[in-house]
């Protein structure tokens, strides 16, 4: 019988009677053991299931995910091969060095005990001439990584040596480290022109002893085969890393390239935006005021309707410009309320510092205009000692005796702030997780209103950040 009608998913979603989140067909019964699920899906397939009496099926997984973690062993193995290759990228003389050395005693020890003569064809061979072989197989696997080939070449006597006096040792199977580096570095017609370099001794000596030549070719093929195939793999895998990495570079750098032409777009837009909007209206205000200053002296009423024009398109200016500012700024619920800070906050600041652990004095000269500077102005003074006083208690380096200074001269065009302290050069110099960005904002600050800022160091100990900031626009 139908089961749930009207029932919400596990979203809170509400959908019709056997409906699901992707639009598939879902039925339900019960059983004697549970409830059955029939689905439908898009492609018209028809999957049945059957869970526990209790259990809601849209709370269990069909499939149990495959556990992303390997075995103990398995992991001990793969972090030990990967500190073995970090090992050989490190230092890879060392590790060849290492080998090599590692193949000499080995064959000492070999020649010494007597066991190649368990595998020689013939026993009989030298003993000094078996040491001579194994050394001369060993030694040369220190230029195996830059000269595979040569290597290779080198070998190539040895080996018909040693399978023509029928010693046979197991050195001989060290040429088979060096196809390994050929197959990785090298093209593939170099590969196949080194298996006929190790295969062709083996060919005369197996002509030499036609009675063993299943234990003097065939070995060595499977070894040449095997250790190909190891190159080759190791190689695509290392190709492949390579372009993974690549185009992840390649992508990110796209990514960034499109990132800043996305700036600039939108520079270029709003720019266009606050050229249309102010430069177009203040043109026409300009032109107003000019006619209506002329016009007020002989016809009153022309004026005043000039006035009221100047004011429809100042409001219909200012209307626009918000509209824009609202398309720029953050979402409501993010919008950031708190007017910006203005002159009379100074103290506020300085009270903040001191708190901070830095004392500083605020002196006032001259005498502030009737006017006060415009928002923008203020703000522009208040960040730049902001920033000036931050940067004194960052490279301050803890001294007690350390004191800051603001002096704010008002002159008759122009607003001066100078902030100085008395800490020693050396913190500031050497500071370690300055970028310069400070100063660089200050002055990009100062340059929006035609103001300077000046740093350096006025008697060679403590600092001095001075802001020169006009208190109207040139004209243009």
């Amino acid at each position: 019988m139908p089961l749930r009608q009207g029932c919400k998913d596990r979203g809170g979603h509400e959908g019709r009677p056997g409906d699901t989140r992707d639009g598939r067909q879902e039925d339900a019964q019960l059983t004697g053991d549970g409830e059955t699920h029939t689905r439908v899906t898009g492609n018209g397939e028809t999957r049945t299931r059957v869970t526990d009496d209790g259990d809601d099926a849209t709370n269990r997984p069909g499939i149990p995910r495959p556990n992303p973690r390997p075995s103990p062993l398995t992991g001990h193995i793969q972090r030990q091969l990967q500190r073995i290759r970090a090992a050989d990228r490190r230092r890879p003389a060392i590790w060849d060095g290492l080998l090599t050395t590692f193949w000499i005693l080995f064959a000492v020890l070999d020649v010494s005990s007597g066991g190649w003569r368990t595998v020689a064809v013939d026993p009989g061979v030298p003993p000094r001439l078996v040491l001579l072989l194994s050394a001369a197989f060993s030694a040369p696997l220190l230029w195996r990584r830059g000269h595979p080939m040569a290597v290779l070449l080198f070998m190539t006597p040895f080996a018909l040596v040693n399978i023509w006096t029928g010693a046979v040792i197991q050195a001989a199977f060290l040429q088979e480290i060096v196809v390994f580096n050929i197959a990785l570095r090298l093209p593939l017609r170099t590969l196949a022109l080194s298996g006929g370099i190790v295969l062709t001794p083996l060919a005369i000596g197996s002509a030499h002893f036609p009675e063993h030549w299943n234990q003097l070719f065939v070995p060595h093929l499977y070894a040449f085969v095997f250790a190909s195939l190891f190159g080759i793999v190791f190689r695509t895998r290392k190709e492949y890393t390579e372009a993974l990495v690549d185009r992840a570079n390649r992508l990110e750098l796209e990514r960034d390239q499109q990132a800043q032409l996305a700036a600039v777009a939108e520079r270029t837009r709003i720019a266009r935006e606050m050229h249309d909007i102010i430069g177009h209206n203040l043109s026409v205000i300009t032109g107003l005021a000019d006619g209506g200053a002329y016009a007020a002296a002989k016809s009153p009423e022309r004026a005043a309707q000039a006035l009221d024009a100047i004011g429809t398109t100042s409001r219909q200016a200012l209307t626009e410009l918000r509209r824009l500012l609202g398309v720029l700024r953050d979402p409501p619920d993010n919008a950031d309320r708190t007017p910006q800070p203005t002159l009379d906050d100074m103290d506020t600041l300085l009270t903040g510092v001191r708190t901070a652990g830095l004392p500083v004095r605020l002196s006032r000269r001259g005498t502030p205009p009737a006017v006060p500077p415009t928002a923008g102005r203020q703000l522009t003074v208040y960040r730049v000692v902001q920033e000036a006083l931050t940067n004194t208690l960052k490279h301050g380096g803890g001294d007690s005796a350390l004191a800051a200074e603001v002096t704010l001269t008002y002159r008759p065009n122009e607003l001066e702030a100078v902030i100085t302290d008395n800490g020693t050069p050396a913190p500031r110099a050497a500071a370690p997780d300055g970028t310069g960005q400070g100063i660089t904002g200050m002055r990009e600050r100062a340059s929006l209103y035609d103001g300077t800022v000046e740093t350096g160091r006025p008697t060679g100990t403590g600092w001095r950040v001075r802001l020169r900031l006009p208190l109207e626009d040139s004209p243009s």
